[in-house]
């Protein structure tokens, strides 16, 4: 759209003249004449004339994209073959804005290619496109072929076939079955003129004017309008990502819940940011489904209320300390102790070696009072400069906030940066050697990550054991649409390192005093179903307290069209056996187009 950043733009579906590493390899040179636009794209993800020249390709046009580096247009045969496999559309790069009008019919000779939206790298599919075109109008004001309708029953419940093991994986040789597999059908419609109907937003408008929809209103739906990802097997086939051809400020500004009513029209296509994408030349009209924020319940006189909450890079600068505050004072009701992720330094995004954050800390302290809340206390440990990971500069860490009124940290001396926290045993109980401390921070498994911080707190003369945490990030796993299936979660093998040693380390307290109150929790950048909450939680060491929701409320973030379980509290038998906790996973943000962190905070109430 054209007020998208210039990086997202250069993402979208471009030329494959955009450098080789984007590009499928390609057959020799050659020249096809007489083919049509179903030959050209074929029965499979790959062209059967990719590289070659394809001559007088006829088509009406459907739609035109005349901003951004993927300037062209849509091109669609309005005589259909017989085999649901073959596309009857297909993008036409021109690289400047075209010159023909929809409704146009012409011929298009050029060279076809297949475009890697984010590069081969990315292991994503690719866009079967004609570049540098010749194209000649035969007429003008024909109608558009009437657009495939996308619903619940055209969609298959099957997500996608395996890959040909002889292909690494790869689905793009095999036959596309699109009444077996969803992002075989999906592929099956690309660059056709598509439509849906009266559909329901599952993941809000984001900055870059885009939004998600569901086409199956029961597919695991979730009690406030989402669609919960429920495990690696059950994939949500009925999303599809929503983007316009239009201006900016016409784009709906849409939450989960709210409903794109009437019709929904325009191409397939598909991108490096969520994969098979309808953009519009006709968007619904936007009916609100009424979502409000949610609030949590006040921890009585003697329910300790521990929370997370990722604050999305905050520093100085940003506006949204006062917005912060009050969801902390109002949504949380103010708990006994906080886990803030990603608080950066005094300086923000400046890489000038500052790594200090009390400016930061104190800024939002002090805007929680405004808001009618405690006077809270912190504790934090600074990281070595640039080695945490996090925005360059930006040196994120944890941070405790606890309210002094209502609970006390335990402060040993010897917590640095670069030292490990270790456990003693003192009159039989446990206690660190220092607080607040952090967890094997020399370990590989943190190498540009967030350490782990531990802290010992006392609530009405119990100790607490808190561990904050921010894992490793999902970065450079490949997308639920990728070429590869199953796909590669790369990201996973440092996480899981770094769960091992959060295990190690809960295990070493309760190696000393088995009834010890430990809790464990943040953004562990992983899902309640995945293998780094089994590490976490291994040799029953911990549980993932979020699972005591109903199935249909187990969720803190919201990601192309999937809710899903991030941020976690992990808690130790003692808590748990007693029974006596409630856990709330605070619905704030994720769910909201104007929200002030990606991530929903959490919050466990439990008596000591």
């Amino acid at each position: 759209m054209p007020s998208r950043s210039s990086a997202r733009l250069a993402a979208l579906t471009v030329a494959a003249v955009c450098g080789a590493a984007s590009t499928v390899a390609l057959t020799s040179p050659a020249q096809a004449d007489g083919l049509r636009i179903h030959d050209v794209q074929g029965a499979t993800r790959i062209s059967p004339y990719a590289g070659q020249k394809v001559t007088d390709v006829p088509g009406i046009v459907t739609a035109t994209r005349t901003y951004g580096s993927s300037r062209g247009f849509w091109l669609q045969d309005p005589t259909p073959d017989d085999d649901p496999a073959t596309s009857e559309g297909v993008f036409v790069f021109t690289s400047s804005t075209p010159k023909v009008a929809v409704g146009d019919s012409v011929t298009v000779t050029g060279t076809v290619s297949e475009y890697v939206p984010g590069g081969a790298a990315s292991g994503n599919q690719s866009v079967t496109e004609i570049t540098k075109p010749t194209v000649t109008t035969v007429s003008t004001g024909n109608p558009v072929p009437a657009p495939v309708v996308i619903d619940r029953k055209s969609v298959p419940d099957a997500y996608t076939p395996a890959g040909d093991t002889a292909a690494a994986g790869s689905v793009n040789g095999l036959t596309l079955q699109p009444k077996k597999y969803a992002l075989d059908y999906y592929e099956s419609l690309e660059g056709m003129n598509v439509q849906v109907r009266d559909t329901r937003v599952i993941t809000a408008t984001d900055p870059y004017a885009e939004l998600w929809v569901t086409v199956k209103p029961h597919e695991n739906r979730t009690v406030r309008g989402g669609s919960l990802y429920r495990s690696y097997d059950d994939q949500n086939t009925g999303r599809l990502q929503i983007q316009s051809l239009g201006a900016t400020a016409d784009f709906p500004v849409a939450n989960v819940g709210d409903t794109l009513a009437g019709a929904t029209t325009g191409p397939m296509d598909y991108n490096q940011f969520g994969g098979y994408t309808l953009v519009a030349s006709e968007l619904g009209s936007l009916k609100s489904g009424g979502l409000q924020r949610e609030t949590t319940k006040k921890q009585s006189k003697g329910e300790l209320a521990v929370a997370t909450y990722n604050v999305e890079n905050l520093d100085p600068s940003d506006g949204t300390f006062a917005a912060h505050a009050a969801a902390i004072v109002n949504n949380l009701q103010s708990p006994d102790i906080v886990s803030l992720e990603e608080i950066q330094d005094n300086n923000g995004a400046t890489d000038d070696g500052t790594v200090a954050a009390d400016v930061t800390v104190n800024k939002l302290i002090d805007a929680i009072v405004a808001a009618g809340g405690p006077k809270y206390d912190w504790r934090s440990i600074n990281p070595v400069n640039d080695q945490d990971g996090g925005e360059p500069g930006g040196n994120i860490r944890q941070v405790f906030l606890f309210n002094p009124a209502r609970v006390s940290f335990v402060d040993r001396a010897g917590g640095d940066s670069t030292t490990a926290v270790g456990v003693t045993e003192v009159h039989g109980r446990a206690q660190l050697t220092a607080s607040p401390g952090r967890i094997a921070p020399a370990d590989s498994a943190w190498t540009a990550s967030r350490k782990p911080l531990a802290g010992e707190f006392v609530f009405r003369g119990r100790t607490v054991f808190v561990i904050a945490n921010h894992l490793n990030s999902k970065g450079g796993d490949q997308g639920l649409t990728a070429q590869y299936q199953p796909v590669t979660r790369s990201s996973e093998v440092q996480r899981h390192a770094q769960a091992t040693l959060v295990n190690a380390f809960v295990k070493s307290v309760l190696d000393v005093q088995k009834d010890a109150n430990v809790i464990a929790l943040g953004d562990m950048n992983d899902f309640d179903f995945s293998g780094t909450t089994k590490i976490l939680e291994s040799h029953g060491a911990l549980w993932s307290a979020i699972r005591s929701l109903p199935t249909k409320e187990r969720y803190t973030y919201d990601y192309q069209g999937n809710e899903q379980v991030l941020d976690q509290i992990l808690i130790s038998k003692e808590i748990r056996r007693n029974g006596d906790f409630a856990y709330d996973s605070v619905h704030i943000n994720s769910e909201f187009h104007d929200q002030i962190s990606d991530h929903d905070p959490q919050v466990l109430r439990f008596r000591p």
